[in-house]
């Protein structure tokens, strides 16, 4: 089970977000006086659509599970902005932004974050006055392990899941529990007698898969208490990518590492994939002309550097950059770049100074070879390295190399002399699979952006 479809957060997604969204609009089109047509419908319906995807994306909810009161109010203006942005798009492209009253609608974008906003707090204000009241669920979380300590964790990290841990129950020796010897009530076998004596209303089950007897025996001494319960698999102890559930057939699976572009996230990749890089290649010509022609004209040797490296799936693509060095390697041992490097040119210092001679990898997006944002392409030969040297390292290849990445905005941009500093870079990258969004990319774009101007360690 998430915590993030407890029911008070759930009531937000599913109930309370949209009808005042639709509340706030049918509301100014009262006040204006303007009749409120089948065309004001559609806009409601779409608005429905847009708004649960951007929030879910943007994460507003966890903001404001999390009681990050500042970063909810920031969350969700940008996220509105964002809807709006979306929907004054579709309103042209469709000509239905005709159709509409100017005053109702830009008057409705102005107040819908407002009332958005103000009904979080109220509701989380009710929400406190509740738990402090006593009036939460009672839970009980049998298995005294990394997982049950984890979930008890969780539930005393946000209160407004109106949940209070009672403790623990375990047959193991104490001593080998990560749990106190005074949260632990008992072992498994007095669960059902303790629930139906103190009316315990939650039980997460965090024993191992192993434990198939003692679970079972378990689940039917509580079929006479009416105790919602919730089995918490060991997988979950594992590093996981992306874990989901899943159908093969009628079979439920869990996903427990899977690519984060699946559905309608690979479509809104590869469309903004190729949005972008189209503008960023039509803008950038002429900028690109002159840089060719100044690589040529400096020294002997071709525009364009180059060299395998590894994509989508461990499969070897070409990478396109702007000839910088005086030698082109793609063996079996590449020397990365360094500070004051000989074999730097003197055009090829400015463009990997400015990032420049990264201009070439656009034709890789849209050739479908790279992304926009991803994690860094490295040379085949430093994949072969760092493969057997650094746990996970391959996982990075789960989705397409980048021009740029959230390893690189935080610092972690130029040489890696250090085996800690790719390890930390590998640790950012798996960082960006675990998190994608669409709005976690544009973040990393404008901060490639401030990088570059700002602050730089290539070389």
């Amino acid at each position: 089970m998430s915590t993030y479809d407890i029911p008070v957060v759930s009531f937000f997604k599913r109930m309370l977000d949209p009808f005042l969204i639709w509340g706030s609009l049918i509301l100014i089109s009262w006040v204006y006086r303007e009749a409120f047509t089948g065309y004001y419908l559609v806009l409601m319906i779409i608005t429905f659509f847009v708004s649960s995807y951007v929030f879910e994306q943007t994460g507003i909810h966890r903001s404001w599970r999390n009681g990050k009161l500042l970063k909810y109010i920031v969350d969700t203006l940008l996220g509105w902005g964002l809807v709006v942005g979306i929907l004054i798009f579709l309103g042209f492209a469709t000509k239905l932004a005709y159709r509409y009253s100017e005053e109702v609608i830009y008057t409705w974008f102005l107040i819908t974050p407002l009332v958005l906003i103000l009904s979080h707090m109220v509701v989380q204000k009710i929400a406190s006055d509740v738990r402090k009241k006593g009036e939460v669920r009672p839970v009980v979380i049998v298995g005294a392990n990394e997982m049950g300590l984890n979930i008890a964790n969780r539930i005393r990290e946000f209160p407004y899941l109106l949940m209070e841990v009672k403790g623990f129950f375990e047959d193991r020796n104490e001593s080998r529990s990560p749990i106190p010897a005074s949260s632990i009530l008992g072992g498994v076998a007095d669960v059902a007698a303790y629930v139906r004596k103190h009316n315990i209303q939650m039980i997460f089950i965090s024993l191992p898969m192993a434990a198939q007897p003692r679970i079972r025996a378990l689940l039917d001494d509580l079929h006479d208490t009416t105790a919602s319960i919730y089995f918490l698999p060991d997988v979950y102890l594992f590093d996981l990518m992306q874990a989901r559930f899943d159908h093969v057939g009628d079979i439920p699976v869990i996903g427990i590492c899977e690519s984060p572009f699946m559905g309608v996230d690979n479509v809104v990749k590869l469309a903004s994939d190729f949005a972008f890089s189209l503008i960023a290649l039509f803008l950038f010509s002429p900028l690109m002309l002159l840089i060719a022609i100044a690589v040529k004209a400096t020294s002997p040797g071709p525009v364009i550097f180059k060299q395998r490296r590894y994509g989508l799936n461990g499969e070897e693509i070409i990478v396109y950059k702007f000839r910088s060095m005086t030698v082109s390697e793609d063996g079996d041992k590449v020397d990365q770049a360094k500070r004051n490097d000989p074999r730097i040119t003197r055009i090829g210092a400015f463009l990997r100074k400015s990032s420049l001679d990264e201009l070439p990898q656009f034709i890789n997006v849209l050739q479908g070879r790279m992304s926009i944002v991803g994690p860094r392409p490295h040379a085949v030969a430093h994949n072969e390295l760092y493969r057997k040297l650094i746990k996970g390292y391959m996982l990075r290849h789960k989705v397409k190399p980048g021009i740029t990445g959230w390893a690189q905005v935080n610092g972690l941009r130029g040489e890696t002399e250090a085996l800690e500093k790719m390890q930390a870079r590998i640790a950012y990258d798996l960082e960006y699979l675990q998190n994608w969004s669409l709005w976690f990319d544009t973040l990393i774009i404008f901060r490639t952006i401030w990088v570059v101007l700002h602050k730089d360690n290539a070389y």
